[in-house]
């Protein structure tokens, strides 16, 4: 992969990381289409160095409740934030246990294989049209709603998955209100992010 290609592809990520719409697949997309030969382990190791930027930006624009959150678990007393930050540690857990069992299984859906990308963003176009029809009951995310909402972040690692869109829906569905399920989407991801940059570098 040449400069220029990384340029691309570092676009592609900025565009639709925000958005529900699956980065990982439109990078999939966009280095099949720049005609990258990149092995699996290569490949993955790259989205997730894109990933990783974005998930700096997701810490400044979040940087207080990022604050809140680590005040939470290192001074644990039962308050909301302290409760808030059990939550995230909760959601964690499904994509950690998955990431460390199952790493040479996940590297080989970063191989190029443009049907699989096809078919899983069906699935999150469903994902999204069965939210927008759900109705909203202004619900907080409990512990077990932030278990089942990382559990749909684990099967998010499918390239086409959206993680955002899959996570909120899963939310939205659950009864949360879709203003603290967004939240919730965009602060679970990043410790997860920086850990598995920690691990590859």
């Amino acid at each position: 992969m040449d400069t220029l290609d990384a340029i691309i592809l570092g676009i592609v990520q900025g565009l639709t990381e925000f958005l529900p719409v699956s980065s990982s697949g439109h990078l999939e997309l966009g280095k099949a289409l720049l005609g990258d030969q990149s092995i699996p382990q290569e490949s993955l190791l790259f989205t997730v160095v894109l990933h990783f930027a974005t998930a700096l930006s997701t810490v400044v624009v979040f940087r207080k409740d990022v604050f809140q959150i680590l005040k939470g678990l290192f001074q644990f007393s039962g308050n909301e934030e302290s409760r808030f930050s059990l939550k995230i540690v909760i959601s964690m857990i499904p994509a950690t246990l998955l990431g460390l069992l199952f790493e040479e299984q996940m590297e080989q859906f970063f191989s190029g294989n443009i049907p699989l990308v096809g078919y899983m963003l069906i699935i999150t176009a469903l994902l999204l049209y069965l939210a927008d029809r759900a109705r909203d009951t202004g619900k907080k995310v409990s512990y077990l709603n932030a278990l089942i909402i990382g559990i749909s972040q684990a099967i998010a690692v499918l390239p086409g998955i959206s993680r955002s869109g899959a996570t909120i829906s899963t939310s939205v569905l659950l009864g949360v209100d879709k203003e603290k399920a967004a939240r919730f989407s965009f602060l679970m991801v990043v410790p997860l992010i920086v850990g598995k940059m920690g691990m590859d570098i």
